[in-house]
């Protein structure tokens, strides 16, 4: 019987984040490497950071061939963007387990493990959650606070989702979902892109679970967010809902039932029990 290693990859995209990287992917390190006994990746995908981000990826990758990699695009094109082009390439590379996580250190590297022994335990995806029993922000304004959890509430309410955090961006997938939920058809640039993968998950039949964070602001560099990035959030839910995406599965049982036609056999799904 063959063993296939559970080699988990973690992407991390970068803009500008000369800064934080080093540290960052230190950090992530040490906790995949106690974590993960069959080895690990961390991906940096640079946009072209004209501060020297991509220069330092490359050092950090020399210096540990067997651990870093990096992904250079050549300009900026959104946070979804160099998500799914980081994706492609761990599943390209044989991960068996697929995390993001910011570059600021918003998201604490220690959490990896939380996220990953989810995803073992059962889960499909587990997402780093603000908003159950535990999690939190720290070093936030007020106006913030409300503009962050009042777009997770009106993406839960819009979509009819009972998950808490549709907005936060450290994750953990095993490998299956994100073959699943087509992400060649992905149009979500800006942060909806992590209310859009969340919904598919869901709507796909896996299990999710919320596993309460931390959140805190980035101490260097500066933000991405912007208005633009509001409004296309903003926008894009109630799209969603229209699009009427189906997971593939289902559009072939759709397909197979107004043909007339019996399906050979039907996918398990694995159920959704998203956290309380």
């Amino acid at each position: 019987m063959t063993v296939v290693a559970d080699v988990p990859w973690l992407v991390i995209p970068t803009y500008n984040e000369a800064e934080n990287l080093e540290r960052v992917v230190g950090l992530s390190r040490e906790t995949l490497a106690a974590a993960c006994p069959d080895g690990f990746r961390i991906l940096v995908v640079d946009d072209g950071s004209p501060d020297g981000t991509g220069a330092i990826a490359d050092r950090l990758a020399a210096a540990h061939p067997d651990e870093v990699r990096v992904l250079h695009r050549p300009a900026p094109q959104g946070l979804g963007p160099a998500y799914l082009a980081g994706f492609a390439a761990a599943l390209d590379g044989g991960a068996t387990h697929v995390l993001e996580m910011d570059a600021d250190l918003s998201h604490d590297p220690r959490d990896l493990a939380r996220l990953l022994a989810a995803v073992r335990e059962g889960a499909d995806l587990a997402l780093g959650s603000r908003y159950v029993r535990g999690g939190g922000v720290a070093e936030w304004g007020l106006l913030r606070r409300f503009v962050s959890r009042g777009g997770s509430w009106y993406a839960r309410r819009a979509l009819g989702l009972k998950v808490h955090d549709l907005t936060g961006g450290f994750k953990c997938f095993r490998a299956e979902v994100l073959r699943a939920i087509e992400l060649s058809t992905v149009r979500s640039v800006g942060y909806a892109f992590q209310v859009e993968l969340t919904w598919r998950t869901v709507l796909a039949g896996f299990r999710v679970v919320e596993v309460p964070i931390v959140f805190r602001d980035r101490t260097a560099g500066s933000s991405k967010m912007h208005i633009g990035i509001a409004r296309e959030a903003a926008i894009l839910v109630p799209r969603l809902r229209r699009s009427g995406w189906r997971p593939p599965h289902e559009r072939a049982l759709g397909s197979a039932a107004e043909a007339g036609e019996r399906p050979a056999a039907e996918p398990a799904s694995s159920g959704v029990r998203p956290g309380e």
